[in-house]
């Protein structure tokens, strides 16, 4: 089993929750992982990256290199636009479809969506409406990592169990939101 995952967004939006719960579920499988972040400006809508490369076998950089991405889990479909060179030819992109527009010179929102459909894998959900709409609105991330479950090669019972270990401390009601997100996403993805 490998696979190596980029994670990114706008720092704030869950990006290093993501990375623990799945860091959480690689190691209930005794697995190897190896994880390197970059922390954006979180304050003022920086740029939040993690590489995470998880394996059956000894890792031996915490970087991606370029090209060899299976997975980029996005919160921001321009994000994950910024990552494609790091994505494997036959690679996965699960992105939020929801912009987080913090720039002046955003693209246009239809070109991003048109690049994003030229890949040959790509699960884009509006995770914010999403979330909203199922009385969850601060567990979207979670809602993004249940539609990349299948796609990271992670059962899902070990997801939920990294959610119950990782939420633990904030209470059952915390946990349960999670765990309700987890599902609406495996279900969103198909």
């Amino acid at each position: 089993m490998k696979c190596d995952i980029i994670l990114c967004g706008v720092g704030g939006q869950g990006i290093l929750s993501i990375a623990t719960i799945i860091g959480q579920a690689a190691m209930n499988q005794n697995l190897y992982i190896k994880q390197a972040e970059v922390h954006g400006m979180s304050q003022r809508g920086g740029d939040v990256q993690s590489n995470l490369r998880i394996s059956s076998e000894p890792i031996a950089s915490d970087l991606i290199p370029r090209g060899k991405a299976d997975v980029i889990i996005s919160m921001e479909p321009m994000e994950a636009l910024r990552y494609l060179p790091y994505l494997a030819p036959d690679g996965w992109v699960i992105t939020s479809s929801a912009p987080f527009v913090n720039i002046p010179n955003y693209p246009a929102i239809e070109d991003i969506y048109a690049a994003l459909d030229a890949l040959p894998h790509v699960v884009r959900i509006d995770i914010e409406s999403m979330a909203r709409d199922a009385g969850v609105p601060r567990s979207a991330n979670v809602i993004l990592l249940g539609a990349a479950q299948k796609a990271l090669g992670i059962e899902l019972a070990q997801l939920e169990d990294a959610v119950r270990a990782v939420f633990a401390r904030k209470g059952d009601a915390i946990v349960q939101a999670n765990l309700q997100a987890l599902a609406l996403g495996v279900q969103a993805a198909g």
